[in-house]
């Protein structure tokens, strides 16, 4: 998919640039199925947009499961810009983050929802985006961050997309070059993640039926 660029005068929200980048004409916004507010309702098909935590959408992606088509959408920083800003909003810095996002980051998430991960009547489609980060001075939330609170994060721009919406899919996400049978520090290193990451997408995968296990290499599990 083609990047669709986002103008300066975007939503401050990301969920809210993302639900208005997402939108096509005849799709409604905001609409109540079975007792839920949806975020787009396009056809027969509800799209929800989850930023972050899967948790929090669980329960509802359960019950809509039984009788609708859903398509989960979550955005993973490729490109981060930290934007330092007063206690009024007047920017003082903006610089990049070192951070790099992936596909594979959406196991962050995805490990919160094995059970339903691979459910015929779900998609999920991981947006590659540019985005910045926030941060005030003061405030509220301000203590962990030696003074600063994350205010916003903001849509840039969407570079590109991956759906999931099968076993083949999933199994994509794991290197070629990644030896048979793999161990978790195997697939962290062959991914460039930390080793819980590659916990967390060993689990779901397994969860899925996309991987198995097959033995050990000392304590370390294998899969195939």
């Amino acid at each position: 998919m083609g990047s669709r660029r986002i103008g300066t005068l975007a939503e401050k929200s990301l969920h809210a640039s993302l639900k208005r980048w997402y939108t096509e004409e005849g799709d409604k916004v905001e609409r109540k199925v079975d007792g839920f507010y949806i975020d787009i309702v396009r056809g027969d098909l509800l799209i929800e947009i989850q930023t972050a935590n899967f948790s929090q959408i669980r329960r509802k992606l359960v019950y809509l499961l039984r009788d609708h088509h859903v398509h989960l959408v979550h955005p993973i920083p490729v490109e981060k810009w930290i934007v330092r800003q007063d206690e009024g909003g007047k920017e003082l810095s903006r610089r990049r983050s070192p951070k790099t996002g992936k596909v594979v980051d959406v196991f962050e998430e995805l490990v919160r929802i094995p059970n339903v991960a691979m459910h015929p009547n779900l998609t999920v489609e991981v947006l590659l985006t540019r985005q910045e980060e926030v941060l005030r001075r003061g405030g509220k939330g301000a203590r962990g961050r030696r003074g600063w609170e994350l205010h916003d994060r903001r849509l840039l721009e969407v570079k590109d997309n991956y759906v999931l919406a099968s076993h083949k899919d999933y199994q994509k996400l794991i290197p070629k070059e990644l030896p048979r049978p793999f161990s978790n520090r195997d697939l962290a290193e062959a991914v460039g993640r930390p080793i819980w990451l590659a916990r967390a997408m060993t689990y779901t995968l397994r969860r899925t039926g996309a991987i198995t296990e097959v033995g050990k290499r000392g304590n370390a599990i294998l899969y195939m």
